[in-house]
């Protein structure tokens, strides 16, 4: 089982930026395709980004294109989301997960297919 701890959050202003980090330890994460989720308060948790095993294919839901880049360093086990923050929508509990099947493509962005989370990091945006 892979385990996942995510960093980074905190209190910034929008227009600001942040990067989370993901570490995984336990079994490796470089064959399996992986994700950042957010949940807001009263909201679901909704998929904010993904990228392949290879770091070759990204997904962004629209809300954050443009303005969100997720990145991999297999090497170092550790999965990023740089984020250019601009609204306070942004604000949310973000989760890093592991898609469950190895070298899955499509990249798939329900949370069903995710079987390995972290215990979120908190971003709070600022008008």
């Amino acid at each position: 089982q892979v385990q996942l701890v995510e960093s980074g959050g905190g209190l910034v202003q929008a227009g600001g930026s942040l990067r989370l980090s993901c570490a995984a330890s336990g079994r490796t994460f470089v064959n399996y395709s992986m994700a950042w989720f957010r949940q807001a308060p009263g909201k679901e948790r909704e998929c904010v980004a993904a990228i392949s095993w290879s770091g070759g294919t990204t997904y962004y839901v629209d809300s954050v294109k443009g303005r969100f880049t997720i990145s991999r360093d297999n090497v170092k086990n550790t999965v990023y989301l740089q984020m250019n923050t601009r609204k306070h929508e942004d604000s949310a509990i973000y989760y890093c997960a592991k898609d469950s099947i190895i070298r899955v493509f499509p990249l798939r962005t329900r949370q069903y297919a995710y079987d390995s989370w972290g215990p979120g990091t908190q971003v709070t945006v600022s008008a």
